[in-house]
C-alpha cells in the first residue's frame, strides 16, 4: 500500500506542477480547452495557482496527512468542475479531465487508506 500511496501522490504531484506552469506561461494546450468551455484567458493564472497549491499539499501530506487529503480533495473538486464545464458547453472530449479526476480520487483513496487504516 505504501508504494501505491507514494507513487499516486507524486505522480499527481507532478502533473498538478506541469499544470501550474501551463498556467502560468499560458501554454496553448490549457488555453485552448479554457476557451472552449469559455473560460477567459485571464483566469490562467488563477487556475495555475490552485494546481500549484494542491501540488504543494500533496507533497506536505506526506509529512502532514490531512494537508495531503484536503490537497486531493481539492483536485476532486477541481476537476469536477472541469468535466461540468465541458458538459454545460456540449464538449463530450472528457478523457483528460475525467482522467485527472480519476487520478485525485485514486490519489485521495491510498492517501486516506495509507494514513487512516
Amino acid at each position: 500500500m505504501f508504494a501505491s500511496y507514494v507513487a499516486l501522490t507524486t505522480l499527481t504531484a507532478l502533473i498538478t506542477a506541469a499544470g501550474c506552469c501551463m498556467g502560468y506561461v499560458h501554454h496553448p494546450i490549457p488555453v485552448a480547452a479554457a476557451a472552449k468551455v469559455g473560460v477567459p484567458r485571464s483566469w490562467m493564472v488563477t487556475l495555475g495557482t490552485l494546481l500549484g497549491a494542491a501540488t504543494l499539499g500533496l507533497l506536505a501530506g506526506f509529512v502532514l496527512p490531512p494537508v495531503g487529503i484536503a490537497a486531493a480533495t481539492g483536485l476532486i473538486l477541481y476537476f469536477t468542475g472541469a468535466v461540468i464545464a465541458h458538459l454545460r458547453v456540449g464538449d463530450h472530449a472528457l478523457t483528460q479531465p475525467a482522467a485527472l479526476l480519476a487520478l485525485s480520487a485514486a490519489t485521495l483513496t491510498t492517501t486516506a487508506l495509507h494514513h487512516y487504516l
